[in-house]
């Protein structure tokens, strides 16, 4: 499997200014909003990585080197939450790139992860042999709770404000031979529940 982001969100999932009234800064205190900028960047990552999701629309594309076998009728689509398939594309058997009709399947998004499953009466079709490293068949796809920050969830929200509170206040990793810029138990605790746990 190979998973890029092709397009990066437009917003981050807190805005500068929550970040500052969480710390308990001015609102007119600028000189660390470059520092805050990249906190906040950094914890929605982590976030992001922990939970295996996408917070704010982005666009992916996905790779893969064979279409399901047998009797498999679905693709599982990583970064929760799918919004929707832009295109599937496989190289058919000849090497040649062919867009797949959307007829042949259904995109279902109310699932964690979203599902690109064959439609009735539909077969995978015939992609040339696989090469080591190539992807054979490309899917496109956006994921994402919204394109701002109120469509996320407010616990994943509280966890990267609450992350960004940790790095701010523990600027190296080491303290005494302690390490400080673990993942807070808070944190951990507000991701818990929304962690998917289908792919590595």
């Amino acid at each position: 499997m190979n998973l890029v982001q092709t397009v990066a969100p437009t917003t981050d999932p807190v805005t500068l200014a929550e970040v500052k009234a969480h710390l308990h800064l001015e609102a007119d205190y600028t000189a660390e909003d470059t520092l805050l900028g990249r906190l906040v960047k950094v914890a929605t990552a982590v976030v992001q990585r922990k939970l295996r999701r996408q917070l704010i629309t982005a666009t992916w594309r996905l790779g893969l080197d064979r279409f399901p076998r047998g009797t498999e009728r679905t693709i599982r689509i990583p970064r929760p939450p799918l919004q929707s398939v832009a295109s599937v594309a496989y190289a058919d058997a000849a090497g040649a790139t062919q867009t797949w009709d959307s007829a042949n399947y259904e995109v279902q998004t109310d699932g964690a992860p979203g599902l690109v499953a064959l439609a009735n009466g539909a077969s995978w079709p015939a992609t040339r042999t696989p090469v080591e490293g190539r992807s054979i068949i490309t899917i496109t796809y956006a994921a994402g709770y919204g394109a701002t920050s109120a469509a996320v969830p407010e616990d994943f929200r509280i966890a990267i404000l609450y992350l960004v509170a940790h790095y701010h206040a523990f600027r190296e990793p080491l303290l005494t031979g302690t390490i400080v810029n673990a993942i807070p138990l808070t944190v951990e605790s507000l991701l818990a529940d929304g962690r998917v746990y289908e792919f590595a």
